[in-house]
């Protein structure tokens, strides 16, 4: 199979950048892939990220349009215009088989300069709402990647989607149970619960986390609670002042690798985006899932309703959040082998554990 040269672009949240960094892991262990460009702004997250990685990387200057009628998104648009023209010219130079957009404005000017160019696109959208960058590549690109079947109502040209799952469900799919639990004073053999709130943590769930801690110390299964950095020191003086039995209970700033402890892990409680469900469903894993309200478009209680719906995991939503609640629904499913046996089930039903190869295969037939 002939090698691609690939130009990728994608940024300003992890969950559009560590979708195309897994693809760029994927294609070069199967030796498919010429020579690869990132293409990324250098305020962005992704400048950190890819350069830290090794990966050729290129940057072009852009920002979003605002989402009320302003005089800015004349400036905006002027700045888009211009980040095309510096975006053909970066094309041309590399002379690229395909170009992928993986969502963040970014994308944006690089996928449509490619259009104008006629070199094949596609755009990968891994959420249930499509982000108003992929619905305007919508139009223009050859091929829509999608990895939940419900954004496919996002799209008018039904005729160009593919279902692909989020390529990072293969990067974590093969990873094993390494009794990884040790490095957290915790008990390889026992049913342990991990709590997170996401890498810079969440209030909310740190709280109410807090607030059942006593209870959860009593439990016969164990709490992997992971705070985020930020909100350490301030949990860590908190729970100084309650009675508990630390033997069941470790609480950490953070986990730098997250997806080697997951295979160990029986239950996760947390926020649900993208790249947080591509991973766990990918290994069957029972969730329950707070989703934040603070994204656009509340697509991660859409995105947590999907995986719900199929008896993979539940949902609070963060408004009802309490102590009381959250040990309740940690407790009904931690006290019972068979609810998670059957939840792990669904949730690998609906994982798409070879999630990289399948838009891989969209890649390669387009150049083909």
């Amino acid at each position: 199979m002939t090698k691609l040269r690939i130009v990728v672009s994608g940024g300003g949240t992890g969950g559009h950048i560590y979708p195309a960094m897994a693809l760029i892991q994927r294609l070069k262990e199967r030796d498919l892939v010429d020579e690869v460009l990132y293409v990324g702004t250098e305020k962005g997250l992704e400048s950190k990220i890819v350069n830290n990685a090794g990966i050729p990387f290129k940057t072009i200057e852009i920002r979003g349009f605002k989402r009320k009628l302003t005089l800015e998104n004349v400036k905006v648009m002027q700045l888009f215009l211009s980040s095309v023209r510096r975006s053909k010219k970066i094309i041309k130079e590399f002379r690229p088989d395909v170009v992928i957009g993986t969502g963040g404005y970014v994308s944006s000017a690089v996928v449509y300069a490619a259009h104008r160019l006629h070199i094949p696109t596609v755009i990968h959208e891994q959420n249930t709402i499509a982000g108003i960058t992929n619905k305007f590549l919508g139009n223009f690109v050859d091929k829509i990647a999608i990895a939940f079947k419900e954004a496919q109502d996002q799209f008018s040209e039904k005729r160009k989607i593919v279902f692909t799952g989020n390529p990072r469900a293969q990067e974590v799919a093969t990873i094993e149970v390494n009794d990884r639990l040790k490095d957290f004073d915790l008990q390889p053999d026992t049913p342990t619960v991990m709590i997170f709130g996401g890498s810079r943590g969440a209030a909310p769930i740190n709280r109410t986390t807090i607030e059942a801690l006593e209870k959860f110390s009593k439990e016969d299964y164990q709490v992997l609670f992971v705070t985020g950095r930020v909100h350490y020191d301030d949990v860590i003086k908190k729970i100084d002042n309650l009675s508990l039995n630390m033997d069941n209970i470790s609480v950490r700033p953070y986990i730098d690798d997250m997806p080697e402890i997951l295979p160990d892990i029986s239950l996760i409680v947390g926020r649900s985006g993208a790249t947080s469900i591509a991973e766990i469903t990918a290994l069957g894993i029972p969730a329950i899932f707070i989703p934040s309200p603070y994204v656009t478009h509340d697509h991660q209680t859409k995105n947590a309703l999907s995986v719900a719906k199929n008896g993979a995991a539940t949902m609070i939503p963060e408004a009802d959040l309490t102590g009381d609640l959250l040990y309740s629904e940690v407790n009904k499913i931690m006290s019972s082998e068979e609810i998670r046996n059957k939840m792990s089930v669904a949730s690998k039903d609906i994982g798409v554990p070879d999630a990289s190869d399948r838009l891989i295969k969209v890649l390669t037939g387009l150049v083909k």
